[in-house]
């Protein structure tokens, strides 16, 4: 096995006491890091070892796996994300389109399956490589960048037949969306598996698509910042990102507040789906807007909200379909989803709803046995497959976002005092203990009677109350302190120098230090 889950866990320690609830907050913890060093191994160009995306998909994917699965492995084993990324550019094919998935049989071409843009999972390993520009790793961006900006200009080739501007989606894989009701009766895949062919035949394609195009503005964007890195005019990059976002906005219906497919007739293909939270994930749109739709769409009960997470059809659509034992993007909640929610939710300061809304999917992997892709979305229950990594990965993720602590990519650190598993409300859990080594120090925070202590390299740092998340720069400084809890709460920040500040953190509300 190239990675054990004791390698995965080096920099990572997580101790929670307590009764029942406890031990299975721990138990799950370890389970995910075995879950995931047993999807790192060997395929065609990663003899060392790269991430999989386990249970019943035996490669790595584009769309996930090498992308927002990449985004959380970093923070563990930057050596197999950078692995897996670099598997990806070098499957391109001689025309340059990057391969949708790499499996033991090598790289394959037969659709374009993206989701999360891949620049941006590079843009940030690569910060992770340094504290500076002087000693970050350009030898890999610069593979990466020449890749990524090849792959691009494939699929601005190919990929806009009708000239809008937007990516088309010539079959159901282009975008992963298996048994979802957005592409029935359109074929599963691309004639021939040729992926700049689609069937001439069906009169309703291609469709340009929201979330493709969504993700070549977001693609495009981190492209401008890593040509700017590497002594390259950005500016290309930003006017091609500028009319990706164009072609993204004659996609939205303003009655539904949504984002649809376009046929080739020009009817918009009217299916709320997680397409939505796909977009939002690229860094789309304003706090305005994604407020509205937070109320709208994602927090709504009749929308995405169930007590397992967000559905991947709308829940009041009368084609959501709730089975989850089947690979289905027509209603179960998928963990994949989940996992690449943060990005949206973070990007605008809705921590609280975030936490609500996952704390159901946290609680199901407590229960069972197993990494599932789908979760029932009344109970919970696992559904499809075991030993996805994508799951695994959400708990991980969740444990550092919610309990622990996150070290960001430009080497900042996010201590939150509030978690799905928070032992204020969840009886049988004492006391929370999660330690993190960084480029900046050991970080070690304790949650307990309601309030959070931090250290660093053994020296006090910080204390807060149980329902904050305190953002620090590289330096160990204080950024802002953030309100993560559904009520205000009052309370005291220590400082490390000692000094002291009594605050009122009503939810969401980040203030800003001084």
């Amino acid at each position: 096995m190239p990675l054990t889950p004791d390698q995965l866990a080096a920099g990572a320690t997580l101790q929670v006491t307590g009764g029942e609830r406890a031990a299975a907050i721990t138990s799950t913890w370890r389970a995910a890091l075995a879950d995931v060093a047993a999807c790192v191994r060997p395929l065609p160009g990663a003899p060392s070892g790269a991430l999989t995306e386990g249970g019943p998909y035996p490669g790595c994917w584009l769309e996930s796996t090498g992308s927002i699965s990449t985004e959380v492995l970093a923070r563990f084993a930057p050596g197999v994300a950078r692995a897996t990324h670099l598997l990806l550019a070098h499957g391109a094919r001689a025309d340059g389109l990057l391969p949708y998935k790499v499996t033991d049989d090598g790289a394959a071409h037969a659709q374009i399956q993206r989701v999360t843009p891949l620049a941006r999972s590079v843009w940030e390993h690569y910060l992770r490589t340094g504290s500076t520009a002087a000693d970050r790793d350009a030898v890999y961006l610069r593979e990466m960048y020449e890749a990524l900006a090849a792959d691009d200009a494939w699929v601005a080739a190919h990929r806009d037949t009708r000239g809008t501007g937007g990516v088309e989606a010539f079959c159901t894989y282009d975008t992963g969306h298996d048994a979802s009701p957005r592409f029935w009766h359109v074929p599963d895949t691309c004639p021939d598996g040729d992926p700049a062919r689609f069937d001439a035949g069906n009169p309703r394609l291609p469709f340009v698509a929201p979330d493709l195009t969504a993700e070549a503005y977001a693609r495009r964007a981190y492209l401008a910042r890593a040509a700017e890195a590497l002594g390259e005019d950005p500016r290309p990059w930003r006017a091609a990102a500028s009319d990706s976002r164009a072609a993204l906005d004659r996609l939205w219906d303003v009655a539904d507040a949504a984002w649809y497919d376009l046929d080739t007739t020009g009817e918009p293909v009217r299916l709320r789906s997680d397409v939505l939270l796909r977009v939002l994930a690229c860094e789309v749109g304003d706090d305005a807007l994604f407020d509205d739709l937070l109320r709208r769409h994602l927090m709504s009960p009749q929308g995405f909200l169930s007590p397992a997470g967000f559905t991947s059809v709308a829940l009041d659509d009368p084609r959501f379909d709730r089975d989850a034992t089947r690979n289905s993007w027509g209603g179960p909640v998928n963990f994949l989803a989940l996992l690449r929610a943060p990005r949206a939710f973070e990007a605008h300061g809705r921590t609280v709803e975030l936490a609500r809304a996952l704390r159901g999917a946290f609680d199901a992997l407590l229960r069972t046995d197993r990494f599932p892709q789908t979760l029932d979305p009344w109970t919970g229950d696992a559904g499809y497959g075991s030993g996805y990594s994508p799951a695994a990965l959400f708990f991980l993720d969740a444990v550092e976002r919610f309990f622990g602590v996150l070290e960001l990519p430009d080497g900042g650190v996010r201590c939150t005092g509030l978690s799905t598993a928070d032992p204020g409300r969840w009886p049988g859990v004492e006391s929370l203990t999660y330690e993190r080594s960084t480029r900046t120090g050991l970080w070690s925070q304790t949650v307990a009677d309601g309030r959070v202590t931090v250290t660093r390299d053994g020296t006090p740092w910080l204390a807060f109350p149980v329902g904050w998340r305190v953002e620090l720069a590289p330096s160990g400084e204080v950024v802002a302190v953030a309100g993560v809890a559904g009520r205000p709460v009052r309370g005291t920040l220590t400082l490390p120098d000692g000094g002291r500040a009594d605050l009122t953190l009503a939810p969401d509300q980040r203030e800003l230090r001084a």
